[in-house]
């Protein structure tokens, strides 16, 4: 499942990695500059926060809770 989202700063990114590092399945984010864990907040701060991200995690996965802590930084439309 994926869902763009939009991260403006560093607490945009402490946030999220604060949150998806409470989930025990993978938790990725995409953008043009990259691919990372979610759960590493190096990790997040490597891609490029100006660019269209994307999170992604296993279809097979629980992730209504996770959509619904995230959904101030997920991007409709």
């Amino acid at each position: 499942m994926m869902r763009l989202i939009k991260v403006k700063n560093i607490k945009d990114v402490e946030t999220i990695n604060h949150i998806v590092s409470q989930y025990s399945f993978d938790i990725w984010i995409h953008g043009k500059s990259g691919m990372v864990d979610a759960k590493s907040i190096l990790g997040i701060f490597a891609l490029k926060l100006s660019e269209p991200l994307t999170l992604v995690v296993p279809d097979d996965a629980n992730y209504t809770p996770l959509f619904k802590e995230l959904e101030e930084f997920i991007v409709f439309g």
